[in-house]
């Protein structure tokens, strides 16, 4: 991805910087943070913030009210102004501004060579270790809307949006120190308002326990307000007389932690962040209570940052992880299986409670999909006070059945306890072949929807007979695709798993291995788990093995689910979508094979919508689902041309270089 992309995905690269610097010294503190803007410009950053107060530094105490403090720290303004002017960068700075004989604690936004507009804070702090209201002002005494200087007139208020002309969904709202921590944070309006970028300059102090405090504050307002936010407090170079500061930087956004500073260095510390505001403008487009809360009466100064050089290859700063739906991290990879698997096995109990059924039905094929939905059966009926007993297993073996999966399936079986029938479906599905007369031999796809329906059928007629409801085991990635029978393994009473994409479920499968199951049932899990994923529709070659496996047909799960995620949860183009897929799975699938898949993919999601327009009731367990009643509302008609040509069109340029 060069510079160029960077920007017209939506990306903005923001720092936060901890400078050194010299309490009362605003030309000194200038240097520093002068210096700063050189370096980070060069690293392609397109905003840079500084810390409260960063031109005099926050503990001056009464020297605030020198006058010769305040002349030099307006200086030392114009001199970060004039910085700025061959640089595409905007910074954040702060400084005491004396206006109508009051003085304001201010945040100033410097771009182009000017200062385009001043921020005053609006909450002052007046408590413990606070003193502000003895030198400061609040925002709402100023009684004009510019300030004069250096001879021109420059926008001043709380009521201010920065929006950069040249960078699509970048509007900056400025917030100070307590303005984030007061009950009704000023954020929450410029949002409302417009911006999608919450810059924070802060000076607040380090106490036992506040880091994780403000951490949390921070990542819970850019999610409250879907926004990216970017904090920035004082380094230890402020004044220890009572107090010491740590130069915490947190960089935020939708209530994600992209980056943090290490705290208590006494070297200018700068963390920087790829912010991806057109994600921030996705989520709003989808909040309805965002778009039924809109706000009125800022005023908007736009200004430009220039753009970065499009021929230099820059590296995406945000992780980009290859699997979205599985953390990387493995307590929190075993708490999302945990609350998933409580999610589950709790909506089937609550539909079993409904239909006061006898008995759970489902096919147990040996795979990773059915055994996850019989491992939620038993959960259910446990809930309940019922038996394992209580779930049939119907087992039901075909042409392509292996000796591995129909060992496990039964072994599976008698370890858990339930009940269980062996029906082969061969005889009845060549019957019905012969019946529609289909040609012998002929394994096309009516040969392998034929026994997905057989089965189906034998299913639900066992639920007739037992008064029970038949649990669907097919999965969320298997929805997007299609990659179902129509009226087949498509059809259920209730549907376990249709919020558990595939690279899930194999994870789900090897928890319960784990922690929910002792021998022999874990360590047929683990062997499940590791079983090659396939429906096991065509005949075996002559040596019993597999002719048919699911991904080298469709393609790898792991990219489908990628291609999901972003496309459906994040509303990426195709465009954007091949770039984040380069990075995540850095090499390990070349670009051409990328855009096959994705082609793959977003031809088979469009194609396969009247399967999920038809889908069975089932539970939503993460920020993606395809329920046709809740998250996705797609008309089964939709066309695909737009998204398949912007593929196509890509795949062209990688045929020409």
């Amino acid at each position: 991805m060069n510079a160029r992309e960077h920007a017209d995905f939506g990306y903005l690269r923001v720092a936060s910087v901890a400078p050194e610097l010299r309490v009362g010294d605003p030309a000194f503190n200038a240097a520093r943070v002068i210096e700063a803007i050189d370096r980070l410009a060069g690293d392609d950053c397109a905003v840079a913030l500084f810390p409260e107060m960063c031109l005099t530094g926050y503990t001056c105490g009464d020297l605030f009210f020198q006058r010769t403090l305040q002349l030099a720290a307006v200086a030392a303004l114009l001199r970060v102004a004039e910085a700025t002017h061959d640089h595409a960068i905007a910074a954040v700075v702060g400084l005491p501004l004396e206006i109508d004989g009051r003085l304001f604690n201010c945040a100033a936004l410097v771009a182009g060579g000017v200062v385009c507009g001043i921020v005053p804070k609006t909450y002052l702090p007046n408590s413990q270790e606070y003193y502000e209201e003895r030198w400061f002002s609040r925002a709402g005494a100023l009684g004009r809307e510019t300030v004069l200087l250096d001879g021109a007139l420059v926008p001043v208020g709380a009521d201010l949006l920065f929006e950069a002309t040249d960078r699509p969904h970048a509007c900056i709202g400025l917030e100070i120190c307590e303005d984030l921590w007061a009950v009704e944070p000023c954020s929450g309006r410029l949002t409302l308002a417009g911006a999608t970028l919450i810059l924070n300059p802060s000076a607040s102090d380090e106490l036992l326990g506040k880091a994780a405090y403000r951490r949390d504050l921070v990542r819970q307002q850019s999610a409250r307000c879907l926004a990216a936010y970017a904090y920035a407090a004082a380094g230890p170079w402020e004044s220890s007389t009572d107090l010491v500061s740590s130069g915490h930087g947190i960089l935020a956004e939708c209530g994600i932690v992209l980056a943090e500073t290490r705290a208590f260095s006494f070297e200018t510390d700068a963390v920087t962040a790829d912010f991806d505001l057109e994600r921030v403008t996705h989520e709003r487009l989808q909040n309805s209570s965002f778009s039924a809360a809109g706000e009125s009466g800022f005023r908007r100064v736009r200004f430009t940052l220039g753009g970065a050089s499009a021929t230099r290859e820059i590296a995406l700063r945000r992780p980009v992880p290859p699997r979205p739906f599985v953390p990387d991290d493995a307590g929190r990879r075993a708490e999302n299986c945990r609350e998933i698997f409580s999610i589950q096995s709790t909506g089937l109990a609550r539909r079993l409670l409904h239909t006061g059924s006898a008995k759970l039905v489902l096919g147990l094929s040996g795979g990773l999909d059915s055994t996850l939905a019989a491992l939620v059966g038993v959960r259910a009926l446990g809930k309940l006070g019922r038996g394992p007993a209580d779930l049939i297993a119907v087992v039901m073996p075909g042409p392509g059945s292996t000796d591995r999966t129909q060992d496990n399936a039964t072994a599976l079986t008698a370890a858990l306890g339930v009940s269980s029938r062996v029906i082969p479906i061969g005889p009845a599905v060549d019957r019905h072949l012969a019946d529609i007369g289909h040609p012998a031999g002929l394994h096309d796809p009516t040969y392998e929807n034929a026994q997905a329906r057989e089965r189906t059928q034998i299913l639900m007629d066992i639920a007739n007979q037992c008064g029970g409801i038949v649990v669907g085991t097919g999965d969320l990635s298997e929805a997007a695709l299609g990659w179902c029978t129509f009226n087949g393994d498509h059809m259920s009473m209730y549907h376990v798993n249709a919020g558990v994409p595939k690279t899930l479920v194999r994870h789900l499968v090897e928890w319960c291995a784990e922690e929910e199951f002792a021998e022999p049932i874990r360590g047929l899990l683990l062997d499940i788990a590791a079983t090659p994923i396939t429906p096991e529709l065509l005949p075996l070659d002559p040596d019993a093995g597999l002719v048919q496996k699911t991904e080298e047909t469709v393609g790898p799960y792991e990219l489908h689910d990628f291609f999901l995620f972003q496309m459906v949860r994040c509303g990426f183009r195709p465009a954007k979508i091949l770039a984040l897929a380069e990075m995540a799975f850095d090499g390990r699938h070349p670009r051409v094979e990328l855009l096959r898949w994705l082609r793959v993919f977003v031809g088979r999601f469009f194609a396969n919508q009247f399967k999920r327009s038809a889908m069975p009731d089932g539970p939503k367990v993460g920020t993606v689902a395809l329920s046709p009643r809740g998250d996705w509302r797609m008309p089964s008609d939709a066309s695909a041309a737009a998204w398949l040509a912007e593929v196509d069109a890509l795949a062209e340029e990688v045929s020409g270089q």
